[in-house]
């Protein structure tokens, strides 16, 4: 029988969105890492862009931790083999502290981390004393560890921040207000790692500053249960599936791809923006991303274009998760107003907005089971379409996603988290 592991382990928060935990979570980790440390990074609720900044921090891949979509049991299972494995885990939350429901709160208060609350301390002084107690006896309970402040003016500032704070409250040190240590965004959020050319130095600076303002040793170990036996069927044996990875198709979650190669499958990799032709494979998975920084790369593939025409008219398997499905209708429109014709499997066409659209927990039940997600996205869709199913919000928002369904072809702004049920995952690859 499976014994419980210790491991040190922090939960990064923060007050709001915006104060700077993936630069802090990202720093830690690579402090730790260049210590000799091995180092494994999460990232609480639904997320692409942070991970890839923290899996490149830590040298190892960053898996999600949700109370809802990822479930309690595969959470646990997936400290637990953390545990067994690493010096230190890192858990990014998710905007702020105690939003949602569940919240980054819940998730540490359920297995028992300790809480690093990270704060913008640039417009302050003393008021930081008082946000750190408030953030720290809010709920009762809460194992909260301490605060770090970011984004400060000066040595003396952070001395400032530190000498408020009541004498419960911890402090893991403080960041500089500077260029040389944040991470840079667009409208989806963080810009993606791959596109950074200097992100070692980002995170060496952040390492370096974290290193020289504070006592940065391991935190507690926290006792993790050891997780109830699971066993997958090979529903996916011999399966070959063509995974989109490039600049303009990179949203997906690892435990996705883990989930389809634990059913059988085998995954091959290709770009819809420089691939001229598809690998050999039976099923096609095009998740979410940025096409429409790539309008005139996606249109010009023409050969690439073709091959997934083809693939569809012969009848196989395609999954395509909001960006990959609008790839896959007529047209798409940029914010400047630039339109890209796109494969014209679907009809109708999407146009992209200022402003965010939809930011919401999804479940929904398909013919082949029901499946959880998430879906974050700045466009709209105009299409004739009828779909097959619309999602549901655990939070009793109004965002009800459609899912859109042509012949084997399943199409939806959601990203679908497949391992809430590996048998729904595995038809709707199956050929």
């Amino acid at each position: 029988m499976n014994a419980p592991r210790q491991c040190p382990a922090l939960l990064i928060a923060a007050p709001a969105s915006g104060q700077g935990k993936t630069t802090v979570t990202a720093g830690l980790a690579r402090l730790h890492r260049r210590q000799g440390k091995r180092v494994r990074v999460f990232k609480c609720g639904p997320d692409f862009l942070d991970p890839m900044v923290l899996a490149h921090a830590s040298s190892n891949p960053v898996y999600q931790l949700d109370l809802w979509m990822v479930g309690e049991a595969q959470s646990r299972r997936l400290l637990w083999e953390a545990a067994g494995e690493a010096d230190l885990i890192l858990i990014e939350g998710v905007m702020g502290l105690f939003d949602g429901t569940p919240s980054a709160a819940d998730l540490a208060r359920h297995f028992g981390i300790p809480i690093l609350a990270v704060v913008d301390g640039s417009a302050m002084a003393q008021t930081f004393g008082a946000l750190a107690h408030g953030l720290a006896s809010y709920q009762p309970d809460l194992p909260f560890a301490g605060v770090l402040a970011n984004r400060v003016g000066s040595s003396r500032h952070g001395d400032i921040l530190r000498d408020c704070l009541p004498d419960h409250i911890g402090w893991f040190g403080a960041l500089p207000r500077s260029e040389a240590v944040s991470l840079p965004s667009r409208h989806l959020g963080l810009v993606q790692a791959q596109e950074l050319t200097d992100l070692d130095a980002r995170l060496d600076a952040g390492a370096d500053a974290l290193e020289t303002s504070a006592d940065c040793k391991l935190p507690e170990p926290v006792s993790f249960a050891p997780p109830c036996a699971v066993e997958l069927s090979p529903l996916l044996q011999g399966v070959r599936i063509g995974v989109a990875c490039d600049a303009s198709f990179a949203f997906v979650y690892q435990a996705n791809l883990d989930l389809l190669q634990a059913l059988g499958a085998e995954l091959r990799f290709f770009s819809p923006l420089s691939s001229a032709q598809l690998p050999v494979v039976d099923s096609l998975y095009l998740p979410g991303g940025y096409p429409e920084l790539h309008l005139r790369a996606l249109a010009g593939n023409r050969a690439m274009g073709e091959a997934i025409r083809a693939h569809h008219v012969a009848g196989k398997p395609i999954l395509a998760e909001c960006g990959g499905m609008l790839y896959l209708f007529d047209r798409l429109t940029d914010q400047t107003g630039a339109r890209g014709t796109m494969l014209g499997l679907l009809p109708g066409e999407a146009q992209m907005q200022k402003r965010l659209t939809a930011l919401a927990l999804q479940e929904v039940e398909l013919p082949e089971g029901r499946l959880r997600g998430h879906t974050f996205h700045h466009s709209s869709l105009d299409s004739s379409l009828q779909p097959v199913a619309r999602g549901e919000c655990p939070n009793y928002k109004r965002t009800a996603e459609a899912v859109y369904r042509q012949g084997r072809l399943t199409a939806s702004y959601i990203h679908f988290y497949l391992p809430s049920n590996p048998v729904a995952a595995a038809a709707l690859f199956k050929p």
